[in-house]
């Protein structure tokens, strides 16, 4: 029992055979913002025109465009904030290095006093 219940889990949705849709980030969002997307274009087309086919065709363009438009927003900004944390990370890294030492950032050097007579 437990093994299918694993095997079942590990499968996940494949869309069109080629993309797992439980694995691939922002794959999911992208398909639902799609569908929705293609639902008020091909609705909204046909209200208007009364065209079936057209409606279709606007619906189906819809999809695509509303899509293709989640996933990449998606993708750019998991880019963006992918190297938002890499330069947190280093940061925080350089800080332990270089914490106490001359090379502190942190540290501000002392203002020397000029030497000679006064």
């Amino acid at each position: 029992m437990a093994g299918e219940e694993q095997e079942s889990n590990s499968k996940g949705f494949r869309l069109l055979g080629i993309l797992d849709v439980q694995k691939t980030p922002c794959a999911r969002d992208a398909i639902l913002h799609g569908a929705g997307g293609s639902l008020a274009a091909g609705l909204l087309h046909f209200l208007a025109t009364s065209r079936v086919k057209r409606s279709f065709d606007v619906g189906f363009a819809g999809f695509m465009l509303t899509t293709l438009g989640s996933w990449f927003y998606c993708r750019m900004s998991n880019a963006k904030l992918r190297v938002q944390q890499r330069i947190i990370q280093d940061g925080m890294r350089n800080k332990i290095v270089y914490e106490g030492s001359v090379l502190d950032p942190t540290i501000k050097p002392a203002a020397e006093t000029p030497s000679g007579p006064s």
